[in-house]
């Protein structure tokens, strides 16, 4: 799997989001990879994750509930 460093949108943040997290629940990455995955993601697009101190709306929109606690328990640890 090719996970870039930068995203121009929130869309494309949002995509690979769930494409990193539905390839974990299917077992094809492991709890490593996940989170080295979805950090550097953050680290790196920050902006487009995070406004006022919660998730985008593009972002709450596109991923779902489910998805993003598996994001938050990552970035909050």
């Amino acid at each position: 799997m090719k996970v870039k460093k930068y995203y121009r949108t929130q869309r494309e943040v949002a995509a690979v989001i769930n494409e990193i997290v539905d390839e974990y629940w299917v077992d094809n990455l492991t709890d490593e990879e996940l989170e080295e995955n979805i950090i550097m993601i953050y680290k790196n697009n920050q902006r487009k994750i995070i406004k006022n101190d919660d998730f985008t709306t593009i972002l709450k929109q596109q991923c779902g509930k489910n998805r993003l606690t598996v994001v938050a328990n990552i970035i909050t640890n």
